[in-house]
């Protein structure tokens, strides 16, 4: 069993301060602070990525008949039009209910180790089932239901029966977990590379403005690097550091007592604690990615921050206990809008 990292900053800060020698270089490379995006996401050896299997996957990702009742699609609460997310602090159901929790941007998602707020799936493809067979979502009541309405959906189009048997290299090759390997290449392909924070970190000191350079500082002074560092400021990305399935979490609130634990109803929701039922893990969550952050409000796993100004003073004060100044507040948001990527051009739906 893979070791599951569960840091306080405290504990992180003292490995980045007396332990990094210690380090062989790889591993230490992975808990660097600053590091521009990689080319490609970690891709897991069952499920290797072709362009066949992206466009597959993409075409599933749009398609709305997926659901019971052929309403909602991927793309409904993952607008990838947008921030990749849909704008607002709980989704809408294909039963027309309410999603538990904020629906997270999909850029980068690839650099993930686990997915959703509390880090229940271990990869791409297991929670693509996971959704997809949630009731609460696409509403089906138990997987059976899904992988014969799923069969019976795909069998009935020749252009899905053609992309599947090329994306697989087999005529037989309509299935659940087809359409979440498919679901999972596609996701894996979103990244957004060539932020003005990856070209100033890769040489280009006029890419930041005079405040988001004083905000990278102030981010760090502020303890913000102890959680959000490496290349998706979410933890250690997929490598010498962790392994896919290895989570980074942290409390939040970090510091309880704030008006904003009312306020922002920041206690009410038990985080990993509801999946996992370890008393240890009450409020603990996944570290949430960075990039392209100034995309995806609202904030928060209940999307109670409504702006990243808001989000950025609220973090201050429940992490640290640190009342951030306006300028402070100013500089760090405009760091953290110099986290946004370039997004592919094309994003629209593709021809059913």
């Amino acid at each position: 069993m893979h070791l599951r990292f569960i840091f306080t900053c405290r504990f992180l800060c003292l490995c980045a301060a007396g332990l990094m020698g210690l380090m062989n270089s790889q591993f230490a490379l992975a808990f660097d602070y600053f590091q521009p995006l990689p080319e490609q996401p970690m891709v897991p050896p069952d499920n290797p990525l072709s362009a066949a299997k992206i466009a597959l996957g993409k075409r599933l990702f749009y398609d709305p008949q997926l659901s019971k009742k052929n309403t909602h699609s991927c793309n409904q609460c993952h607008n990838l039009l947008t921030g990749g997310d849909d704008d607002r602090a709980y989704s809408s159901t294909a039963d027309n209910q309410l999603t538990k929790r904020s629906a997270p941007g999909l850029w980068n998602i690839g650099l993930q180790t686990v997915l959703y707020w509390d880090g229940r799936e271990k990869s791409l493809e297991s929670q693509a089932v996971d959704h997809l067979s949630d009731p609460a979502i696409m509403g089906f009541s138990d997987i059976k239901m899904l992988e014969q309405h799923l069969t019976r959906y795909l069998q009935q189009d020749g252009n899905y029966v053609k992309a599947f048997a090329s994306a697989f290299n087999n005529e037989h090759s309509l299935s659940l977990s087809n359409v979440a390997k498919a679901l999972a290449s596609f996701q894996r392909s979103l990244m957004a590379p060539n932020s003005a924070f990856d070209r100033y970190i890769q040489g280009d000191k006029t890419a930041l403005s005079q405040a988001a350079v004083k905000g990278m500082q102030a981010f760090n002074s502020a303890g913000c690097l102890a959680c959000h560092f490496g290349t998706n400021f979410a933890g250690p990305a997929p490598g010498p550091a962790m392994e896919m399935g290895d989570g980074f979490y942290e409390l939040f609130p970090n510091t309880l007592g704030s008006s904003y634990d009312q306020s922002h109803q920041l206690t009410a929701d038990l985080g990993r604690f509801e999946y996992s039922k370890n008393p240890a893990e009450k409020h603990m969550w996944r570290v949430p990615s960075l990039r392209n952050i100034a995309l995806t409000g609202p904030y928060f796993h209940n999307g109670s921050a409504k702006t990243l100004r808001e989000a950025v003073k609220i973090m201050g004060k429940t992490q640290f206990n640190h009342d951030l100044s306006e300028e402070q507040i100013d500089n760090i948001t405009a760091f953290l809008r110099s986290l946004t990527g370039e997004v592919p051009k094309v994003l629209q739906e593709p021809s059913q």
